[in-house]
């Protein structure tokens, strides 16, 4: 376990942190002096195979000396052959090359700089590796790719308000053993078909399928630093916010990490199953820090580079786990982009999830953005608009929420939205709008408008946020939880502690009502469509499997939950009045009904008029009553159609028929159509 994660953990700390540090800094006179450093972007960084050979090329522009190291094993043993590389000082490469295809072997290079040799590496583009990912690893790669591989593909996405994201763990998805799924804790666990839990309800994959989402965001898939995978029947637990290879698939995934080429296969098996089933991979990607300082791969081979340092050479550390990358860098953002790049090609990953992406640069983020829209158009890229702490990269650079107009193709992650509906993240016993807390009604309409212009919403109301930041609807992610903080379920126990778990299932309903119907792109937490909790606990980084596993047990015990959300999913899809593409659409289209929220406290109502986005609906009244009283509320003249009503959906709007005067039950949705 890296010593920075023992203490907290890299997604825990970011969460809605964006209005925490905005000051104003100075590059700092400590990484100037990188600026000149010769830069390569070749393909051919670090290894390459063709009929002449095997070929290595190691970036380290200020290595006095630089040696390769060839292994026939991933782990311990000597090398059977040590090579001195040559340097190019044109931009800043040490080559070698070794007759034959070396297939099956590992190497190391290592590294001599201030007249100090560093210890082994495998570099920092190894694509694939040994057990603990100390060693690269020569594979061919062709033979990792599964049956039908060069013609798999993922959804097509037209809008990102399109998109509909469910984010998971591997473990959590598959250990308990109520998931019926025997690949547990592995990426095939998504391949397989059938599972059921003990009363007869689909998991896994076809769970997915039921339910209806578009996406599938994944915790970190790639090679990290905490879990030991020649020890796994330990069961050692993380989420991943540690990395160590950034190009190769984590082992403990995998059925056999000793074997370079499985743990490859095995998620190309994966990502190819859900494609199959019509869902899309995304992939959460962490390159604004590394699980090591020093020891890190980057510090191996370039000392001092590819980490951000203040003044007096200390390790800037704006991710809250011990230092941050220098996307501002040209070797560091050609390394980013093309990593994201290697991942879409390789994997056919469909989108990216950037943690703590206000410490890379917007132009590093617009780089990434514009070039795997040139592989896939349907890559959908998003991000946490915020830092843990400050940072030497100016503030008027970072790519965070209050600069997501900056940014091309990119989303951020509303906090706006999450911290009004449920309570404030950091405060468990905090209440929101959909738990009775007055106040918050302003901030809740900035989410419903996608922090986009909105003539009717008062910016100044806002609790995170003061002006509309976003150009676009597609530059917003709503959310109300995620893997980080407490689990919508154990916010509602906490922050509801004389309700029952009835009660709060109503206001789980309300809060997701209110993400799913808002404008924008709609992303959830596994497991809350069955009213999965984590036990109380919020930073559940490394607890057992006992805390973080999904009971499937509970889709039986809360189905009506989980009808609910899927018929949330489904009355989305079918209605493109909640996926308007711009913010001309919202300001033309949606208009809020006025309302005292002094005397009237937690209660929004609003029209979706005039067939919005070329919707079959004409009209659609959405109200949220997150009172615990009923509110009576006078639908205008006519004859209205119930779509949700009283804690029940049907997205074809069979509920029956409403006019005059209706009665909105206390935390609940009612959306009416004609």
């Amino acid at each position: 376990m890296n010593k920075t994660m023992t203490i907290l953990s890299a997604a825990l700390i970011v969460s809605g942190m964006g209005h925490m540090c905005h000051t104003a800094s100075a590059r700092s006179t400590y990484d100037q002096k990188f600026a000149d450093y010769p830069t390569y972007n070749g393909d051919d960084l670090e290894l390459s195979v063709d009929a002449t050979g095997t070929h290595f090329r190691l970036w380290s522009p200020k290595a006095e000396e630089v040696v390769l190291n060839l292994y026939d094993t991933g782990l311990n043993g000597s090398p059977y052959e040590t090579i001195p590389m040559t340097f190019h000082k044109e931009n800043g490469t040490w080559t070698a090359s070794v007759k034959g295809q070396l297939y099956g072997k590992f190497y190391t290079f290592k590294v001599k700089q201030y007249g100090k040799w560093l210890a082994e590496t495998p570099g920092v583009w190894a694509k694939a590796v040994g057990a603990n990912g100390k060693r690269g690893a020569i594979i061919d790669f062709s033979k990792t790719n599964p049956e039908g591989w060069s013609q798999d593909k993922g959804p097509k996405v037209d809008n990102f308000s399109d998109v509909i994201v469910y984010e998971m763990h591997h473990r959590d998805f598959s250990m308990s053993p109520t998931s019926g799924i025997a690949n547990k804790g592995k990426f095939l666990a998504l391949t397989e078909h059938g599972t059921t839990s003990p009363e007869g309800e689909k998991t896994g994959i076809d769970h997915l399928k039921e339910l209806g989402v578009t996406h599938v965001h994944i915790l970190p898939s790639y090679d990290y630093n905490s879990v030991d995978e020649t020890n796994l029947q330990d069961n050692t637990y993380n989420w991943g916010y540690d990395p160590q290879n950034y190009n190769a698939p984590e082992g403990s995934y995998s059925t056999n990490p000793s074997d370079p080429g499985t743990r490859v296969r095995e998620m190309k098996e994966m990502v190819k199953a859900l494609h199959d089933a019509g869902i899309g991979v995304i992939m959460d990607v962490v390159y604004n820090h590394t699980a090591e300082n020093d020891g890190s791969n980057f510090e191996l081979t370039a000392p001092g580079y590819y980490h951000r340092h203040w003044d007096d050479g200390r390790y800037s550390d704006a991710s809250g786990c011990g230092n941050e990358t220098a996307s501002d860098l040209q070797q560091m953002r050609d390394y980013i982009i093309n990593s994201v790049k290697y991942w879409a090609n390789e994997y056919h990953i469909d989108g990216f999830r950037f943690d703590l992406m206000a410490i890379h640069d917007t132009e590093t983020m617009n780089q990434v953005a514009a070039e795997l829209k040139k592989i896939n158009p349907s890559i959908f890229v998003y991000g946490e608009g915020w830092t843990a702490g400050d940072s030497p990269l100016p503030a008027e650079q970072r790519a965070l929420k209050e600069n997501v107009a900056k940014m091309t193709d990119i989303a951020v992650f509303s906090d706006d939205i999450r911290d009004a509906v449920k309570g404030h993240y950091s405060n468990a016993e905090d209440r929101g709008f959909a738990t009775g807390k007055p106040g918050n009604e302003e901030t809740v309409k900035i989410g419903i408008v996608a922090a986009t212009a909105h003539p009717q919403v008062n910016y100044s109301k806002g609790n995170n946020s003061k002006f509309p930041y976003a150009a676009s609807p597609e530059m917003i992610v709503n959310y109300v939880s995620c893997h980080d903080d407490l689990t919508l379920t154990d916010k509602l126990r906490k922050s509801m502690p004389d309700a029952t778990d009835e009660e709060r299932m109503a206001a789980a309903k309300l809060a997701q009502t209110i993400v799913f119907t808002s404008q924008g792109t709609p992303f959830m937490f596994a497991g809350e469509e069955i009213f999965r909790d984590k036990k109380g606990v919020h930073n559940s980084y490394k607890s057992p499997d006992s805390i973080n596993a999904i009971d499937w047990s509970l889709k039986a015990a809360n189905r009506d939950q989980m009808d609910y959300y899927k018929g949330l999913i489904a009355l989305r899809k079918e209605h493109p009045a909640f996926r308007m593409t711009s913010a001309d659409q919202i300001a033309k289209h949606l208009v809020f009904d006025k309302i005292d929220s002094e005397k009237t406290p937690n209660l929004i109502s609003y029209t979706l008029k005039d067939n919005a986005n070329g919707d079959s609906w004409k009209e659609i009244k959405v109200i949220f009553n997150g009172s615990d009283q009923p509110r009576e509320v006078k639908l205008p003249k006519g004859t209205w159609q119930a779509a949700v009503k009283d804690g029940k959906i049907d997205p074809n709007a069979g509920l029956g028929t409403l006019s005059g005067n209706v009665t909105v039950s206390p935390r609940s949705a009612l959306i009416v159509k004609r």
